[in-house]
């Protein structure tokens, strides 16, 4: 028995999947300043009257990690860079608190100059006189030699309850992004730790033993103890329970836009010939430009709850949500109080629905319908609108999947696939105007719950192999290992699967089929004329998926 559970800005779904059925649903308003409280409010009621030690999993997508970084509700962070020979420092700081260390690594990971004692310890006296707790270290070629951050760290765990190491959230060496990601990693580790504490009391109050899992940015999930190592892998997870929604529920092919159409937002991704985009480097959130892999997706402020205005004689849609919908009790007309008045939607006040259609259609010289067939019409226009901007933006520069990079690829899509709240009566209108096909599945309200529960096990490692050292490195795991000399390429990917399923997996069983390469190289060292060894770099990951689907041929159409 599996739990799913979807925190959105508007709602919380959960439902229970038992034996590829779904054996029970539940939505709930959802507490932004109370978040822990709804989550556990949503569980209680979707657990009532299920036995509790059949449940095996809860996969949980949450906003906790990406609402602190957007509203700035992170921790004080303290950074600690080495950068040695290169770009200069203030091209690197953060803020004016960073403090940069002498030494350096070079490309191959040899240590070239040890950083001085001394500077660490007057770091921490600056930290402490600026009541910092949570600190970030990195070192420029960290995932290459992660020694010295892991010396670092034995200087400062003493002084600090969060100590975050680049090397353990990246092993590309991309310093910038590699140090805003552990930047952020620190910022949010108290924050997701206070999280997942409340969260596991409240399943002990109720006996429920079940492993916790996160969603991450690349649609995978995370274990609940690794999350709160990397919690920055865990932002974005909203879009990735979508899009696993959509893989679950419905059977998409070639080149297609998928939205989830939601009460505060709107999120738009695009698949090419059947497969979905990626973010080749890393997302970026916040201004920040990070190393996290993830699914491409665009979020808009439309939505279900958007408030809608009349400004200089015309209807605006979003982008911010005023609360619920006026015949809900809300302040500001919405795209739900038009359903209403339409008598599509079974919910609220119809008189307050009319009123709120009234308000509006006053100031534009419109009766109340014609007002509520506007606001749907513009709200599938302004849709299309977003949708060819992206398309344009995508179509600008390379396209790369998950499983590689399309050369010469233009995305035409010939399907919308919709979920959220509003698809099924959306669909009609974003059909005509986008003159394709537009589909949903028949749980498109809760789809991406549903998506959060079929998720499975994803993350990659990178090892490097310089065989004049004898050195075997994986920088995520902190491995540094004297391997032969006459190590192979071959040898070398056989390694790399043994890591990732052993050491990143544990308890897990993984199929040859669930894991890939995703980059490799080999080049020969030379010393003058003669050969010194092998440079060998594999990246390899679990392929990101589902660990079963619900859908099929037969996905509702309008």
């Amino acid at each position: 028995m599996l739990i799913g559970l979807d925190v959105g800005g508007t709602h919380i779904d959960a439902v229970i999947i038992d034996d590829r059925k779904i054996i029970k649903i539940v939505k709930k308003p959802v507490d932004q300043a109370d978040l822990e409280t709804s989550i556990w409010q949503t569980i209680e009621e979707l657990i009532l009257d299920v036995e509790v030690s059949k449940i095996e999993q809860i996969n949980l997508s949450t906003t906790i990690s990406t609402n602190a970084i957007v509203e700035n509700k992170t921790s004080k962070v303290g950074m600690i860079i080495q950068n040695g020979p290169g770009l200069a420092n203030n091209l690197l700081r953060l803020t004016a608190d960073d403090v940069f260390i002498s030494g350096y690594t070079d490309h191959r990971g040899i240590i070239v100059k040890q950083f001085n004692s001394e500077e660490i310890d007057k770091a921490i006296k600056h930290f402490k006189t600026k009541n910092v707790d949570s600190i970030g270290v990195a070192t420029k070629f960290s995932p290459r030699n992660p020694l010295p951050e892991q010396t670092l760290e034995k200087h400062l765990k003493k002084d600090f309850s969060v100590v975050s190491l680049s090397h353990q959230l990246s092993g590309r060496l991309n310093f910038p992004r590699r140090i805003k990601t552990t930047f952020l990693n620190a910022s949010i580790q108290q924050i997701f730790q206070n999280f997942a504490n409340n969260i596991t009391a409240s399943l002990n109050q109720k006996n429920i033993s079940a492993p916790i899992y996160i969603l991450k940015a690349d649609g995978g999930i995370i274990s609940l103890a690794e999350a709160l190592k990397r919690p920055v892998e865990t932002i974005l997870s909203g879009p990735a329970a979508s899009l696993m929604g959509f893989q679950g529920l419905m059977n998409t092919k070639g080149d297609a836009i998928l939205l989830d159409i939601g009460g505060t937002t709107t999120d738009i991704f695009i698949l090419a010939d059947g497969v979905f985009l990626f973010e080749p480097l890393g997302i970026q959130i916040a201004n920040h430009k990070t190393l996290i892999r993830a699914i491409f997706s665009k979020s808009i402020g439309l939505g279900g709850d958007s408030a809608i205005k009349i400004v200089n004689n015309k209807l605006t849609i979003g982008p911010k949500r005023d609360g619920k919908a006026f015949s809900l009790g809300g302040p500001t007309p919405t795209l739900t109080d038009a359903f209403i008045y339409l008598e599509k939607l079974k919910i609220g006040e119809k008189k307050k629905a009319e009123l709120a259609m009234q308000l509006l259609g006053n100031q534009l010289s419109l009766s109340p319908l014609a007002t509520a067939k506007l606001i749907i019409d513009h709200f599938s226009l302004t849709l299309k609108e977003e949708i060819t901007q992206v398309l344009a933006a995508v179509n600008n520069k390379p396209v790369y999947t998950i499983k590689e990079l399309l050369y010469g690829k233009a995305i035409i899509p010939q399907s919308i696939n919709i979920i959220g709240g509003p698809a099924k009566l959306l669909a009609p209108a974003i059909e005509k105007h986008f003159n394709l096909k537009c589909n949903f599945p028949e749980q498109y309200a809760t789809a991406n719950a549903i998506g959060a529960a079929l998720s499975k096990t994803t993350g990659e490692i990178n090892l490097h192999i310089d065989t004049s050292k004898q050195t075997l490195i994986v920088p995520e795991l902190g491995l540094i290992k004297k391997i032969n000399k006459d190590l192979t390429l071959a040898d070398a990917r056989k390694l790399a699967f043994e890591y990732l399923t052993i050491s990143v997996f544990k308890n897990e069983k993984m199929g040859a089929d669930e894991l890939e390469i995703i980059d490799e190289s080999s080049f020969n060292m030379i010393d003058g004329f003669y050969l010194k060894g092998k440079n060998i770099r594999i990246k390899t990951q679990v392929k990101p998926g589902l660990i079963y689907r619900l859908g099929g041929e037969t996905d509702e159409k309008n």
